[in-house]
């Protein structure tokens, strides 16, 4: 994962790092606490420490202080990433279409949104649950979508992601014959996007039993790539539907107005 993270990237980074610990914690204490809470060392107290080994330096002013700055660019990229992510903090070189999709969700898809938003914050401490997190934040959009009274769909409840997006592409008319190849295929593509993020779900993460032979996600710059991949179609689906079926306008007749 280091070697991904720019050492440009990581400057600008640090910047917002900062200043979300600082609107966190908002004192020198509290920062120092839960900057310690991401070193790891080898230290022992009784030992010789010979082979001493630390994530990174805890740096420190002249009045013992924590030099917040010093510090986070002490961090390698990957610690550095984690702690944005925990803080909530936008990542747009790994995942581009989080900004607008996390805006976009946050008005119109609450458990959508609550969803994702766990399923970003875990992409790190926990690949497999940010997969499963993901797939069903998806699910959560095209159901809410699918219950807009203009639209005729009937829902059992346990439709899966594909059957879910094989509604919604008749719904938006995405494989009609009147539409040339190229727009069917791409309808084509988007079902087989959401098949395989509901089958990495169901057979390459822990959301479903499974033993020690059986593989699971665990690298996170896969993880990374599916999360953005369902912020992507998100996108499209969201701005597809607003396109096709707006929002009704609401008239209001002159005498209910209050002069």
């Amino acid at each position: 994962m280091d070697d991904l993270i720019s050492p440009k990237y990581q400057m600008q980074l640090v910047g917002s790092v900062e200043s979300a610990i600082w609107a966190e914690y908002k004192s020198y204490k509290q920062v120092r606490i839960y900057i310690s809470k991401w070193h790891q060392n080898n230290f022992e107290p009784q030992g010789f420490n010979d082979n001493y080994w630390e994530n990174f330096t805890i740096v420190e002013k002249q009045n013992q202080e924590i030099d917040l700055t010093s510090t986070l660019h002490n961090m390698c990229g990957s610690d550095l990433l984690k702690i944005a992510i925990d803080l909530g903090v936008d990542t747009p070189d790994f995942i581009p279409s989080i900004p607008t999709f996390k805006n976009e969700l946050k008005s119109d898809y609450k458990t959508a949104y609550d969803t994702f938003t766990k399923a970003y914050r875990q992409i790190e401490t926990d690949p497999s649950t940010a997969v499963g997190l993901a797939n069903s934040a998806l699910e959560s959009i095209i159901k809410e979508i699918l219950k807009d009274e203009r639209i005729a769909s009937r829902l059992s409840g346990g439709e899966t992601l594909y059957k879910l997006t094989s509604i919604i592409l008749k719904v938006f008319n995405l494989t009609n014959d009147d539409h040339p190849k190229e727009i069917k295929t791409i309808a084509s593509s988007l079902l087989t996007i959401n098949q395989t993020i509901e089958k990495l779900r169901s057979e390459k993460t822990n959301f479903h039993g499974k033993t020690s032979d059986d593989y699971l996600i665990s690298d996170t710059i896969y993880t990374f790539f599916i999360v953005n991949s369902v912020a992507t179609v998100g996108l499209f689906l969201n701005s597809y539907y607003r396109t096709k079926f707006p929002k009704p306008t609401i008239v209001i007749e002159d005498e209910e107005l209050p002069f």
